[in-house]
């Protein structure tokens, strides 16, 4: 069977966390629910995987590797015991690489006073500096999480009530050195569609919003002055900082050596073996064959920052996996 990779999802983020009940509980705050969770305790380790899943949402009652936007944690047994541990969240020197993931969100002011007064904190407050349309919000493990709206800013000023349900988890950001190469993995190789693009020249950084659009139109207009995507999910952002891709002694943190934070992202495909037959006809870097170690069912490509992306199979189009 060929591969369509118009038939492919942004499937997932992983994140570690530190204690699995605080942060499944902040998620569950901001209207994500666990849709799956996978236990290896002879591994000690456990996998929570949330979304968003009301009656408005996406993807409501979907098999989890037939979505997009949802969120893995990844729990090693006994941090949260361990006083000393700590998540990197990426944004900090030696460990800088991951930036944040962000929810989409009805009324942004009443969503992040929704936020304070459940007593979590920030990063960036709406109020806070010039950009008065987003704000960061920090989880448990201090990862960031930008809120933007999906409605005008200015629209939503005087609204009090926020509903959950509306949420989107919109889009998870990493750092790139050098944006040609990034950008020519991510649509060649992986048949992402670039659906976005924010210059920045003046700050010296530009922003790449990229997805599987699948039958949805592409973005033509916004609807809060910011992000003309902010309905979807399942967006990958990649930031560029100029210059970096001239130097040759620059590199980002993938995550996976210490300190340790965001894992990888993963797509799902329409056919597990032929995918990864093209990827491999495409001349992708391996972290993991579908046929290296126990696992069969999943493999792993490193994009040219060495970022893991995992590949499983949707299983809606096929079915390979029980799980």
């Amino acid at each position: 069977m060929a591969t369509d990779p118009s038939k492919y999802r942004f499937n997932h983020s992983m994140l570690r966390v530190k204690d699995p009940k605080k942060s499944v509980q902040y998620y569950e705050f901001l209207g994500m629910k666990q849709i799956n969770k996978m236990s290896f305790p002879d591994n000690k380790f456990d996998l929570y995987f949330l979304a968003y899943d009301s009656p408005e949402s996406a993807s409501t009652g979907a098999h989890w590797t037939d979505r997009q936007g949802v969120l893995e944690l990844t729990h090693n047994y006994g941090t949260e015991d361990d006083a000393n541990f700590k998540i990197n969240n990426g944004n900090s020197d030696p460990g800088k690489g991951f930036g944040h993931i962000c929810v989409s969100v009805d009324n942004i002011q009443a969503a992040c006073q929704r936020i304070e007064d459940a007593g979590y904190k920030f990063q960036k407050k709406l109020t806070d500096g010039r950009m008065r349309s987003i704000a960061f919000a920090l989880d448990p493990d201090n990862y960031w999480v930008e809120i933007i709206g999906q409605n005008p800013v200015d629209k939503t000023e005087g609204v009090k009530e926020t509903t959950t349900g509306a949420y989107r988890f919109n889009h998870t950001m990493i750092r790139v050195k050098d944006h040609t190469a990034s950008l020519d993995f991510y649509q060649k190789k992986l048949g992402m569609t670039l659906l976005r693009t924010s210059e920045n020249p003046s700050a010296s950084f530009n922003l790449y919003f990229l997805g599987y659009p699948g039958p949805s139109p592409l973005p033509t207009s916004t609807a809060n002055n910011v992000n003309p995507t902010a309905d979807r999910e399942g967006l990958l952002e990649l930031t560029w900082n100029y210059g970096t891709e001239k130097d040759s002694s620059f590199a980002y943190h993938d995550g996976n050596s210490e300190p340790q934070g965001f894992g990888h992202i993963c797509i799902s495909v329409d056919d597990l073996d032929a995918a990864c037959k093209r990827f491999e006809e495409e001349g992708v870097r391996w972290k993991k064959r579908l046929t290296d170690g126990r696992m069969k069912n999943v493999a792993f490509v490193l994009d040219p920052d060495g970022y893991w992306v995992e590949v499983v199979q949707n299983e809606r189009l096929k079915r390979s996996s029980n799980w």
